[in-house]
C-alpha cells in the first residue's frame, strides 16, 4: 500500500471500497428493520429512496437498482465528508469513513472526534474511534450477550478498524 497521503478533494470511495461496503451490509431485496425498532433498510443498507423519501418495510428493490441506490448514497456521504475531514488521507482510510458514514450517517461521523484527531494528526487514533460506533439502542454491539442482537455491527467496526489502519485490504 502507498504511503503518500492524498488530498480529500481528489479521493472517491474505491472500486475495492465499494464491493467491501456491499459486501458488509449484505443484499436485502424487501425492506425490513436490520434490528427491531430501527428503520427500514433496502438494498445495500439504504434508508432513503433517491427523492430523499423513506424506505418503508415490504417495498422490494431489484440488485441493480440496489447499486445504483448505494452508488448514490455514497456520493452524498463523501460529499458532507469532504466538508468536515480536511487532511489528506490514504485510500484505505478514506474507504473507511465513508463507510462508517453510509452506516451510521456522514453527519454522526463529522460530529465525533474523527475529524479533530484527524486535524491533529492523530491517524491511528481516528481510525480506532470507529470503535466508538458500537451501540445500537443503547445496547453495547460489543459485548457478547448482546450479539444476537447486533454482533454484526461490532464485527463491522473491528473490520472497518483494521482497513482504516492499513492492516487488512478492503475487499
Amino acid at each position: 500500500m502507498s504511503r503518500n497521503r492524498i488530498v480529500m478533494a481528489a479521493l472517491s470511495l474505491s472500486a475495492a471500497g465499494f464491493a467491501a461496503l456491499v459486501a458488509t451490509e449484505g443484499f436485502i431485496g424487501t425492506a425490513r428493520s436490520p434490528v427491531p425498532g430501527d428503520v427500514a433498510t433496502v438494498g445495500f443498507g439504504s434508508t432513503r429512496h433517491a427523492d430523499g423519501t423513506p424506505v418503508k418495510a415490504g417495498e422490494t428493490i431489484t440488485p441493480t437498482a440496489a447499486v445504483e441506490l448505494a452508488v448514490r448514497d455514497v456520493a452524498v456521504k463523501e460529499a458532507i465528508l469532504k466538508d468536515c475531514i480536511t487532511v489528506p488521507l490514504h485510500q484505505y482510510e478514506y474507504d473507511a469513513y465513508v463507510y462508517l458514514s453510509y452506516n451510521v450517517g456522514a453527519t454522526a461521523v463529522c460530529r465525533s472526534s474523527i475529524p479533530r484527531k484527524l486535524a491533529a494528526g492523530d491517524y491511528e487514533g481516528a481510525c480506532e474511534t470507529i470503535l466508538d460506533f458500537r451501540f445500537v439502542q443503547k445496547r453495547d454491539c460489543s459485548l457478547p450477550w448482546n450479539h444476537d442482537f447486533c454482533g454484526g455491527v461490532w464485527t463491522s467496526r473491528l473490520k472497518w478498524t483494521r482497513i482504516c489502519l492499513g492492516q487488512e485490504p478492503a475487499r
